[in-house]
């Protein structure tokens, strides 16, 4: 069958863009910092040396503006005759001052001295402006870093699910995996089932969300992820799965998205990953093969086997017939 288009990729992402905002489009720069965050590494990084950049361009422009007018830049002076700053003879001088200034480098060799007001101001402005810059720019920075983006690489999902028997009872099930050895504090996982329907008033709907129960009583969607784990929905009365049997998956189209949520365990910040199942990667029949085995004094995973499966006997009615 043709690959339909999604509502989650198998990586996460979600296949949603939003157009035609108009004037709500401005609520990205009222909220300037985060929309910096979301940017992509390349348009963080220009702007992270364009703003220092021209920052650095206008403030040693500024000195040299102050030094040309003051007379400072003409070299005979007499014995008597205080600059503004000491030994700024020209453009490049004037933005070394500005960098040893900035940076406090504080070389020793020019330096501002107390007849200039002019200067002090500017001093002061610059001083306010450079802790400005440094606090937004190199926040977003370290914000940008310590997400947990990466982390939810090496959170695993099997490429397909299987409905089987397991307890005499027809459950739907796919399998999760944790590729470090720093746990996921609290993980919880959740699913949605994601199908058109039509309401009896005559409402369509193209995108209905559907939660599909994986042990909320129970307590079942509170992972200890530590080993690859089989994730069970029990498909009963209550189930939208209720009237599904293999001839009717054929002909359904459907989409159920998981989301895995968790502490990450070294840095203590939410870390969520997603990926989805469309009707084309549901195996009907179907029991993942195990994939621990007791060593010599400790449990192996075998992640080589981790998307494997094989068939089992499953009626092939469904829950209601």
């Amino acid at each position: 069958r043709r690959e339909r288009q999604r509502f989650v990729d198998k990586n996460g992402r979600c296949n949603v863009q939003h157009g035609n905002l108009g004037r709500e489009s401005s609520r990205y720069l009222s909220d300037f910092f985060t929309t910096l965050v979301d940017l992509k590494w390349r348009w963080n990084l220009l702007i992270f040396l364009l703003t220092y950049t021209v920052a650095w361009l206008v403030m040693a422009s500024m000195w040299w503006g102050i030094a040309y007018l003051r007379g400072d830049l003409q070299q005979a002076h007499g014995d008597t005759y205080s600059p503004c700053v000491a030994n700024v003879y020209n453009f490049p001088s004037a933005f070394l001052f500005f960098i040893e200034t900035e940076a406090t480098i504080g070389y020793g060799h020019r330096y501002i001295t107390e007849r200039c007001p002019e200067g002090i101001v500017l001093f002061l402005f610059q001083s306010l402006l450079g802790s400005v810059v440094d606090a937004f720019l190199i926040g977003c920075m370290f914000i940008k870093m310590s997400q947990p983006k990466k982390r939810a690489e090496t959170l695993m999902f099997s490429r397909a699910a299987v409905i089987s028997q397991r307890d005499a009872k027809l459950c739907l099930m796919f399998r999760v995996g944790n590729l470090r050895n720093s746990h996921m504090v609290s993980a919880q996982i959740r699913c949605k089932l994601i199908k058109s329907r039509q309401t009896p008033e005559g409402e369509f709907l193209p995108l209905d969300q559907c939660e599909l129960d994986v042990g909320f009583g129970t307590g079942a969607d509170q992972l200890f992820l530590v080993s690859p784990l089989t994730i069970c929905h029990e498909i009963n009365s209550e189930s939208p799965f209720f009237c599904l049997s293999q001839r009717s998956l054929r002909s359904e189209q459907f989409e159920i998205v998981v989301i895995l949520e968790g502490i990450v365990e070294t840095t203590g910040m939410t870390c969520q990953a997603r990926t989805s199942y469309t009707e084309d990667e549901v195996l009907w029949g179907h029991r993942f093969l195990p994939v621990m085995s007791l060593e010599d004094g400790f449990f192996r995973v075998d992640y080589s086997q981790f998307h494997a499966t094989f068939e089992v006997p499953t009626p092939p009615y469904s829950v209601k017939e």
